[in-house]
């Protein structure tokens, strides 16, 4: 890799998962779905675990893995309509205890610092090829299938009576965001992932009239926040994921962002 790259792709990576995040963000916060998010980025671990055990890629077991969690969690919710939110937890640190348990039984190496924090300096152009293939897939989904998600954030059980195969469509939606989530973890990790898909989605929603102004601006600010944490990462000489979720949250400590409170 040229000195360039070495430069180059961080940054890039940066951006493009700044961007990403955001966007598959705004779908999980106007249909409430955030906690099932961060269940698939803490059950993406088990996958990594075996995809490296047998010389698989990484990114491959991870969104299989994620997107098991998510339909378990789902199947489980059905017997349990008054505590989902335990059932969803329940089933988040059961798959990250197995993923953590897979690493001694198959004795491989992995960083798992790396792995749930990130490390945006020690990115490759391979990396940067995962969030495209990510991007894409979001693209696709949004092309194809916007005004049915439009629907179910704003009306959820109106979706239902309509004869919408809600169930389908949540299902690519988690899968989407499995492979959104994996393509992020090399820059911010599996559990500070969540500080993006959240974060920039927030300011200013109260103001906007559609989804998909919900989306640009949400992607204009996690732009902003990706490139901040980057760049003071630098010349701090700190790690840029963990930098950027800190920003992430002093984010929402500004007062002009947040919504007034009513009289």
């Amino acid at each position: 890799m040229s000195e360039l790259d070495l430069w180059l792709v961080p940054l890039l990576m940066a951006l493009l998962v700044g961007v990403l995040c955001p966007v598959t963000g705004t779908l999980l916060v106007t249909q409430r779905r955030v906690l099932q998010a961060n269940l698939i980025s803490h059950a993406v671990l088990p996958g990594v675990a075996v995809a490296v055990a047998f010389g698989l890629d990484p990114a491959i077991g991870g969104v299989i893995s994620g997107l098991l969690g998510s339909m378990a969690a789902e199947r489980l919710q059905q017997g349990q309509p008054a505590g989902q939110e335990a059932v969803i937890n329940t089933v988040l640190a059961g798959f990250l205890g197995l993923g953590v348990l897979l690493i001694p039984v198959f004795n491989i190496r992995l960083d798992l610092e790396a792995l749930l924090f990130g490390d945006l300096l020690i990115v490759d152009w391979s990396d940067l090829y995962r969030v495209l293939v990510a991007a894409a897939a979001m693209a696709l989904l949004l092309l194809t299938r916007y005004r049915h998600l439009v629907f179910l954030g704003v009306d959820p059980e109106g979706a239902q009576a309509s004869g919408l195969s809600v169930r389908n469509l949540q299902l690519v939606q988690s899968l989407v965001t499995s492979m959104v989530i994996v393509s992020s973890m090399a820059a911010v990790g599996v559990i500070l992932v969540i500080g993006l898909l959240c974060a920039p989605v927030l300011p200013g929603l109260w103001r906007v009239r559609s989804l998909r102004a919900a989306m640009l601006q949400s992607a204009l600010v996690g732009l902003a926040l990706s490139a901040v944490g980057f760049l003071l990462a630098v010349p701090l000489n700190l790690p840029p994921g963990p930098l950027i979720g800190v920003v992430c949250m002093v984010l929402l400590c500004i007062p002009r962002l947040r919504p007034a409170n009513p009289a």
